[in-house]
């Protein structure tokens, strides 16, 4: 089916620079954010000794460093579902205001 959108007529519009604009504005500083958080434990435990102490018993501030980024993961894994969800509703409104496919 022959669609009717204009793609390079949206991409000038106002609505999508302001979609492309929120993206990058959320997924930039998350992506800066993962891998900082991600690459400090392989550098920590290579080249200092800081996360070697005891946080509780046996259990030394690597390990619970490691298990943070379990959490870490999960966390933005929903944060970005979540928003990804409502970038998907703006990018189907643009679509139905430019005359693309409802549903």
């Amino acid at each position: 089916m022959k669609s009717d959108i204009n793609y390079a007529e949206i991409a000038q519009s106002a609505q999508f620079k302001s979609l492309m604009r929120r993206k990058k504005k959320f997924i930039l500083p998350m992506t800066l954010f993962f891998f900082a958080f991600y690459f400090t434990l392989p550098i920590l435990t290579s080249y200092t000794t800081v996360l070697n102490q005891s946080a509780w018993g046996p259990i030394t501030w690597a390990w619970v460093f490691a298990f943070a980024q379990f959490i870490m993961t999960w966390a933005l894994c929903m944060i970005y579902a979540h928003r990804a969800a409502r970038f998907d509703q703006d990018v189907q409104q643009l679509k139905n205001e430019w005359g693309g496919e409802r549903g």
